[in-house]
């Protein structure tokens, strides 16, 4: 054995028994840890909770859900949620394995939520703005029938009160259980944002991890001001599906959002640390009035 092969050989013993160490913390402390997805650190979910899911350690963002992206942007118990009474039905009686109606329980239950995205005005460092939040934990934030009424309303309701207008994406792209019904939603809210241009309010998306699909196709970038929070996937077909079709490799940064900022396809990327203040800053630039 070589000098170096020892090396390589106590390391690895080193490596394995700080792993079985681990384990041994983790089983007597269930629930306690979880694992980063982008540089396999175990974290206390406390510390993880308390640095905003974002990895102290690599800085991954982790995704998170409506709930808890409201509670971060939003000045504490401003935001009033609307129109949560618009519920989802099943037009087409759609079944793969399961039953749409089944799915749409599950998501239900698994997120307290009645879709896949949370509508309502609030207060950002007490600028008034008007927010449709979407939640990929419902059915992967896939839009529906009832997310494009909801945003379109809301849009609605920000040239109603003449406030400021944000929509946080994170979605997988159209709802297939409701065919051309969600397709439809693209157009619905396109003519929204429309009408929010015309009215001279201020649109500004958040685009998060992941946005994909008829989001990033209607209103997810039809945004004044396009945000993207670091390292979000952000694009319309997936990865895989382009070199296949291209037959060619991709960079391996294709479709974050520091890629889209070098190619001028949005206007800011931001750590989840900064998102609350660069968009009070955007709102006071833009001469939003505090409430």
């Amino acid at each position: 054995m070589t000098i170096q092969e020892w090396f390589d050989k106590r390391k690895e013993a080193q490596i394995e028994r700080r792993a079985k160490d681990m384990r041994g913390i983790e089983d007597a402390t269930p629930g306690l840890w979880t694992k980063c997805v982008h540089c396999d650190t175990q974290i206390l979910k406390s510390e993880l909770e308390d640095n905003m899911m974002v990895c102290p350690h690599c800085d991954y963002h982790f995704r998170i859900n409506a709930r808890t992206r409201i509670s971060q942007l939003f000045d504490e118990n401003s935001f009033q949620e609307l129109y949560g009474n618009i519920l989802p039905t099943d037009p087409l009686t759609f079944v793969d394995t399961e039953s749409y109606v089944s799915r749409l329980k599950k998501a239900s239950d698994k997120t307290g939520l009645n879709e896949a995205i949370v509508t309502g005005i609030g207060k950002i460092e007490g600028y008034g703005i008007a927010a449709a939040i979407m939640d990929f934990d419902y059915m992967g934030g896939s839009m529906g029938s009832v997310v494009g009424e909801k945003v379109a309303r809301i849009m609605e309701k920000a040239i109603e009160l003449k406030i400021p207008m944000l929509a946080v994406t994170s979605s997988g792209g159209a709802r297939m259980q409701e065919s051309a019904l969600s397709l439809m939603q693209m157009a619905k809210t396109s003519c929204a944002a429309g009408k929010l241009d015309e009215a001279g309010i201020l649109y500004i998306n958040l685009l998060t991890e992941p946005t994909f699909g008829g989001i990033t196709a209607s209103f997810g970038t039809l945004g004044d001001i396009i945000i993207a929070e670091q390292g979000a996937r952000i694009g319309f077909a997936g990865r895989r599906v382009i070199e296949q079709t291209i037959r060619q490799k991709l960079p391996d940064d294709f479709q974050t959002a520091e890629y889209l900022l070098k190619y001028g396809q949005v206007d800011i990327v931001s750590k989840r640390k900064n998102l609350r203040k660069t968009i009070a800053n955007i709102l006071d630039i833009h001469g939003a009035k505090r409430q």
